[in-house]
């Protein structure tokens, strides 16, 4: 269990954080939701861009992994709740023309937005 989260945590570090730009297919981006931090990365695969993204909570949290195929035109979100009467805090993540774009979903000063391209 030491050395998969040592893997996970080695992994994380090397991946350079989310931003407006483009990345080519296994290049990781950093993502963070509010106390869950991870890298989210994708490949190509014939049905679609197999999209993976690996979360934790804190730096002892258990790591998590989500993981979807996109044909174009399709989304999935990523949701983490927060404390009663706050709202979730998610990332939607969409293909469209060759692209795919991560939205974090939030308060409108709060959103970012990344595209990552083949």
């Amino acid at each position: 269990m030491i050395n998969i989260i040592g893997g996970v945590a080695a992994f994380f570090l090397a991946a350079s954080p989310l931003h407006a730009g483009e990345l080519s297919a296994m290049a990781g981006e950093s993502i963070d939701l509010g106390g869950f931090r991870g890298v989210l990365h994708y490949t190509d695969e014939n049905d679609g861009y197999r999209v993976i993204a690996t979360i934790a909570e804190g730096e002892t949290g258990v790591p998590l992994r989500f993981s979807a195929t996109l044909a174009e035109g399709q989304s999935a979100t990523i949701a983490v709740p927060r404390k009663l009467g706050e709202p979730e805090q998610s990332l939607e993540i969409s293909r469209s023309g060759g692209k795919l774009t991560v939205t974090e979903v939030g308060s409108v000063s709060n959103q970012q937005t990344g595209a990552i391209a083949e």
